[in-house]
């Protein structure tokens, strides 16, 4: 079997993943300029800020490759350097640790309210962004190396260990994201303090769980399936590989969309000529959704999200 076996659903799946690549780099570098230049920074800002960077670039590179595929279909012949190999893998490995970085910053938050307020450095959040650049940089760079997609030959032994290294600190973040996950689902739903549901809450909530129907696959296929289906003469587990690519595309594109979902659910109809900018706020703010509650709060507070903890 050949690649022309499935040619319409192949073409299907490349026009999709490029329309919802390119819809999610206009949502992501308006996020990206909102929160550079407009919307003040606070704690979790400067993780989503992070985040929409790693998702943009992910996604640049998406475009460039169903391009080149949907240019091949008309008989042009067009290879994609693997260069690309490598920038895909480093875009995604920071998202996820900037993800699971966000989830377990939160759950600190929640869970060890006084040390959070009292004891947290100040510019934690962006160490902490720039050291997880810096590690999903190296693994990128070792696996890539060793790997064939930059300047090395392709190196069996090798690759295999560093995509074993890469899998296995991508096993870590996935724990570390459902951990930090569950026990704000339970502090939410158990217990004698419940969490009350606030915007902030909510929006890291719809990321995560869009992140482990349609980011996750992606992950799975490239660093643990990826050698088994290398040998494999199966086309159609092959061709899987797109719908993977497909879903990271919709992950990366639903992040924006669900900033500004969360932002702008339950407004007044008197307030619904609000900015992007402060239906962004609104989303990143750590207060219940209603209206009645956000208005009584002082605008320092508002433009503070993340900064204090709801029960």
């Amino acid at each position: 079997l050949s690649e022309t076996t499935f040619p319409l659903g192949i073409l299907m799946v490349s026009l999709l993943s490029l329309a919802f690549a390119l819809g999610g780099l206009v949502g992501n570098l308006i996020v990206l300029w909102l929160l550079s230049f407009r919307v003040r920074r606070n704690t979790f800002s400067v993780y989503i800020l992070n985040l929409a960077g790693a998702d943009f670039l992910f996604l640049s590179f998406q475009v460039v490759y169903f391009l080149v595929k949907l240019v091949n279909f008309h008989s042009v012949s067009l290879s994609i350097s693997r260069f690309f190999v490598f920038a895909w893998t480093f875009a995604y490995i920071a998202s996820l640790s900037l993800l699971s970085a966000i989830s377990t910053e939160r759950c600190l938050s929640v869970l060890c309210p006084i040390w959070y307020r009292c004891h947290r450095p100040r510019h934690t959040s962006a160490m902490m962004c720039a050291l997880l650049w810096a590690l999903s940089l190296l693994l990128s760079i070792l696996e890539g190396e060793y790997c064939g997609f930059l300047f090395r030959g392709f190196d069996d032994n090798w690759c295999r260990v560093f995509d074993f290294i890469a899998a296995t600190w991508l096993i870590l973040l996935f724990v570390l994201l459902s951990g930090s996950s569950l026990a704000l689902l339970s502090r939410s739903l158990c217990g004698r303090h419940r969490l009350r549901l606030t915007r902030l809450y909510a929006t890291v909530a719809l990321t995560v769980l869009v992140f482990l129907l349609c980011g996750l696959p992606f992950g799975i296929h490239w660093f643990l399936l990826h050698w088994v289906l290398i040998r494999s003469s199966n086309t159609v587990l092959k061709h899987l590989y797109l719908v993977a690519v497909l879903l990271s595309c919709i992950n990366s594109c639903a992040n924006p969309i669900i900033y500004f979902f969360v932002g702008s659910c339950r407004q007044r109809w008197a307030q619904r000529h609000r900015t992007l900018k402060m239906v962004l706020q609104r989303a990143l703010q750590d207060v219940s959704g209603g209206d009645g509650s956000e208005a009584s709060l002082p605008q320092e507070t508002l433009e503070m999200a993340g900064s204090s903890v709801v029960f």
